[in-house]
């Protein structure tokens, strides 16, 4: 399974992967109670008193599949702003402030201006490169740039750093974060049991309340974000590219983290309209899991979260369509990384009664006790590692991908070959009823263990209700033991199609050798892994790493069984370097 884009740290990055797994134990129905607000807002309730905490959390329906051509990006932005505070949280003079972000604006305004010119003079051939690049910079826009400095270090004398987080941490709250990605926006935290009107009052004024402070500086964080995790990534950007050629028609093909020139040029108007469209109440579902009253917690819904009126227009409804495939595509790179073959099919949303099925299958070739393992590296020895095999349902399409690396002294055509032989016997042979309810046994013991944690149950509701139904925490179980053994080769044989086939081979870069470490990790943890490592190579702040180092290893207790090597793994490299870090620092004093 490929890890793919989230916002920020590790544990971000961990929560996104529940959206691929089974819901809960069959024997373990989840008294999950629900209350609707008179703005439409949703409230989703499982009580718990084994320890005096909250996990609370709550979901915008609204990722990056809601964008249009201009704004890609934008809903990963939001991320971002939301946690710059509001009108009383995270300014000293909000009066004072609001006069400079006016000043902000129209200054950007006349810049946008200037862009224009250089987007013209681009297409005539007059200007080569990115138009933002310092070498294409008019004398206009570096005046209007100096101006925007001047105004923009006037803010910060105003602005209270990181307030919003700091609120929460001196009144006992942890793992505050929030992750984005094609279908949803999510915030969470865990608070103590005596703190939930504090998240109540927090959550509700930040939406109530929003200012979209350092609006022109986040966005450049942004755009930064995106050269690190992105372009810099010797996997990432050609993933990108990968899913932009497999996904057609609906608004999946464009990434998450959103185009360069779009990133680049999104205006404070522009948000202000996403933000009134898509973060009002009666697009949010607000769920809490933990040590809490329901009747308090309502009425505390009520007293905070009623008060934001419901959104004048109801959000758009997303109409396009993944047009059908008509023919095989393929793609092929060169990259830091091991030889390795991908193929990707078109399958179906969350909510399809094939999911479950897709689900099964990919069961059934995955992991060290799966078939592809079992044929691919112990049989025939053509692969390293763990093959792995997802179903990645999302709220309006699908998509099931195999892959495996490549072993030394074999080919990618290799690979690919046996991949495919192992589709083809599943299309070909019914799945034998001992491998069956191995699989639907393994299913519910690992799902059961993840009901223990509270943080992950309240991630399960918040993902599986943006995805379009929540009630699969407790209706997946029974659909997952009744898929039969002719459904399995039914949706082997209908979705993994010749001409629906998508296919990638990456070649080892010349000079490059794979992490020792890293190799000793199966499929899934190996990507997270290096992904992680990836992103803690481009911190160059002491403290930022520290915090971040305290964020894994506060989550690592929860991370599911299968990730905690990648974790501890993460967790040790980062606490080297913040030493090399720190002796440097030294030194220089």
């Amino acid at each position: 399974m490929r890890i793919h884009r989230t916002a920020a740290t590790g544990l971000a990055i961990l929560a996104l992967t529940l959206g691929a797994l089974p819901a809960t134990a069959q024997e373990a129905k989840v008294p999950v109670q629900r209350v609707t607000l008179d703005n439409g807002m949703e409230l989703l309730m499982v009580e718990r008193h084994e320890s005096p905490t909250i996990s609370a959390g709550w979901v915008a329906h609204v990722g990056s599949v809601n964008e249009r051509p201009g704004i890609t990006g934008i809903a990963h932005l939001f991320e971002h702003m939301m946690f710059k505070g509001t009108q009383t949280i995270g300014t000293k003079d909000y009066a004072a402030e609001k006069k400079i972000m006016d000043r902000l604006d129209a200054v950007r305004a006349q810049m946008e201006q200037e862009y224009t010119k250089l987007r013209a003079a681009k297409r005539r051939g007059e200007v080569k490169g990115n138009i933002y690049a310092p070498e294409n910079q008019t004398p206009r826009l570096k005046e209007l740039r100096a101006t925007m400095k001047e105004l923009q270090d006037e803010q910060h004398k105003l602005i209270v750093k990181d307030e919003f987080d700091k609120v929460y941490t001196s009144e006992g709250g942890s793992g505050l974060n929030a992750f984005t990605n094609e279908d949803m926006t999510v915030f969470f935290i865990t608070v103590p049991a005596n703190k939930l009107e504090l998240w109540f009052w927090m959550e509700s004024d930040r939406l109530l309340h929003p200012v979209f402070r350092e609006f022109y500086s986040e966005r450049d964080v942004v755009r930064e974000e995106r050269r690190m995790r992105v372009e810099s990534d010797p996997i990432a950007k050609f993933e990108e590219q990968f899913g932009s050629m497999f996904w057609t028609s609906i608004p999946y093909h464009h990434p998450v983290i959103g185009w360069p020139s779009d990133v680049e040029s999104i205006s404070r108007q522009q948000a202000d309209q996403f933000f009134g469209t898509f973060y009002a109440p009666n697009n949010i579902t607000a769920v809490l899991v933990g040590d809490f009253d329901p009747k308090n917690a309502v009425a505390l819904a009520k007293k905070y979260f009623g008060r934001i009126p419901r959104g004048a227009h109801e959000p758009p409804e997303m109409i396009t369509e993944e047009i059908k495939q008509l023919q095989e595509k393929r793609m092929s790179a060169e990259a830091e990384t091991n030889p390795m073959v991908e193929i990707r099919w078109h399958t179906v949303p969350f909510v399809h009664k094939d999911k479950y099925a897709l689900e099964i299958l990919s069961s059934i070739l995955n992991g060290r006790t799966g078939r592809l393992y079992k044929s691919l590296v112990e049989k025939q020895h053509l692969a390293t590692g763990e093959p792995y095999a997802w179903n990645n349902s999302m709220k309006y399409d699908g998509a099931f991908e195999i892959g495996a690396e490549v072993a030394d002294g074999h080919t990618h055509q290799e690979i690919e070959d046996a991949l495919l032989a192992e589709i083809e016997r599943l299309k070909k042979e019914p799945v034998g009823d001992h491998e069956l309810q191995k699989v639907k046994n393994q299913s519910l013991a690992d799902s059961y263990r993840r009901l223990q944690s509270n943080f992950y149950l309240l991630l399960q509701l918040l993902i599986y209700d943006a995805e379009g139904n929540w009630q699969e925490l407790n209706e997946a179980p029974a659909r997952m033991q009744a898929v039969t053994a002719a459904e399995v080769q039914r949706v082997a044989q209908e979705y993994f199609t010749a001409e629906d086939r998508n296919i990638m081979w990456y070649s080892r870069k010349a000079g490059t050798t794979e992490d020792p470490e890293l190799a000793k990790l199966s499929g899934q943890a190996k990507q997270a892994a290096k992904q992680m490592l990836r992103q803690l190579e481009q911190v160059k702040d002491p403290g930022q790493l520290q915090q971040i180092i305290t964020k894994l290893e506060s989550g690592k207790d929860q991370a599911p069984p299968q990730f905690k090597p990648a974790l501890e793994l993460v967790v040790e490299r980062a606490k080297k370097r913040l030493e090399t870090m720190q002796s440097k620092s030294g030194e220089e004093k």
